[in-house]
C-alpha cells in the first residue's frame, strides 16, 4: 500500500477478483459451445427419424402385401380344388351313365360293334366310358360357366330332388329308344325329340341350357357319324347319315341332365326354394 496526496493506494494485486474471472470465462465458453452445436445436434438427428417412419412405413406394406398374396393364393386353391371335384363327380356319373345306358342299346342290337374290341365289363366297348365320362365332365362344368358369363344365374328347380328326378327322365328316354317299336324311325324321332324338349321345359327352362343342349346334340351327333363312317362301330337300320335320326334327341337330353348336375354341384350342394 503506497501513501500518495493523502491518500493510500492499495496495489496489492486482486488475486480473488482475477481467479472468479477465470473461474467464470470457461463456463462461459462452455455456454456458448452448447448453443452453438444445439442446432447442429438437431441437424443430425432429424433424418434418422425420417429413416426410421420410411422403415416402418415400407415394412407395413410388405406384411399387406403379404396377406392379399396368401389370401389370394388361398381363394386360387380352393377354387382349382372345387372345379376339379366338380370334374371327377361330373366324370363318374358320365362313365355309369355310358356303361348302363349303351348296355341297352347293345341288348336291342341298336349298335353293333366289333368282336375284337368287347369286353366283359358290361359288354361295352372299352373306349366309350372315358369318352362319354369326359364329355360329360366338360359339359357339365361349362353350363355354369356360361350362366355366370351371361350373368344369368339358374334358379329354376336348384335342388337335388329335381335333379335325380331328371337323370331319371333321361334314362327312361333312352330307354324308350331301345324299347319301342315304330313302324319308322321318322315316328319315334319325333316321339324322342317331343321327350327331350319336355325334359328341357320341366327341369332347365333357361336360354343357356337350351342353346348348349343343342350345341352337345350337334357336336356328338358329328363325333359319332365319323366313328360309324370310319368304321369303329355301326348302328342297325340307319336313316341319318349312317346313325339313326333320334341320336341328337338322346344327346340333346343328355346335355341337359349333365348340365343340370353341374349346375347343382357348383352351387355346394345347397337346397335352394324352387318356382313352378
Amino acid at each position: 500500500m503506497i501513501r500518495s496526496g493523502g491518500f493510500f493506494v492499495d496495489q496489492t494485486p486482486n488475486t480473488t477478483g482475477d481467479q472468479a474471472r477465470k473461474c467464470q470465462m470457461p463456463r462461459l465458453e462452455d455456454h456458448c459451445w452448447t448453443c452453438s452445436c444445439a442446432p447442429r445436434v438437431e441437424t443430425q438427428n432429424s433424418p434418422s427419424g425420417a429413416n426410421w417412419v420410411a422403415s416402418k412405413a415400407e415394412e407395413m406394406m410388405s406384411i399387406i402385401t403379404s396377406v392379399i398374396s396368401n389370401a389370394y393364393c388361398s381363394l386360387h386353391h380352393v377354387g382349382t380344388t372345387n372345379l376339379i371335384r366338380r370334374g371327377l363327380v361330373l366324370f363318374t356319373v358320365g362313365v355309369f351313365l355310358a356303361l348302363v345306358l349303351n348296355l341297352l342299346q347293345i341288348q336291342r342290337n341298336v349298335t353293333l360293334f366289333p368282336e375284337e374290341v368287347m369286353t366283359t365289363l358290361f359288354s361295352s366297348a372299352w373306349w366309350i366310358p372315358p369318352c362319354c365320362g369326359t364329355g360329360a365332365a366338360v359339359v357339365g362344368l361349362l353350363y355354369p360357366c356360361i350362366d355366370s358369363h351371361l350373368g344369368e344365374p339358374h334358379k329354376f328347380k336348384r335342388e337335388w330332388a329335381s335333379v335325380m328326378r331328371c337323370i331319371a327322365v333321361f334314362v327312361g328316354i333312352n330307354h324308350a329308344s331301345a324299347k319301342l317299336d315304330f313302324d319308322n324311325n321318322v315316328q319315334l324321332s319325333l316321339t324322342l325329340a317331343a321327350l327331350s324338349l319336355g325334359l328341357w321345359w320341366t327341369f332347365d327352362r333357361s336360354r343357356s341350357g337350351f342353346g348348349l343342349g343343342i350345341t352337345t346334340a350337334f357336336l356328338a351327333t358329328v363325333i359319332t357319324q365319323l366313328l360309324v363312317y370310319n368304321g369303329v362301330y355301326q348302328y342297325t337300320s340307319p336313316d341319318f347319315l349312317y346313325v339313326r335320326s333320334w341320336l341328337p334327341c338322346i344327346f340333346f337330353s343328355g346335355g341337359v341332365t349333365v348340365g343340370n348336375i353341374g349346375r347343382q354341384l357348383a352351387m355346394g350342394g345347397v337346397e335352394k326354394p324352387h318356382n313352378d
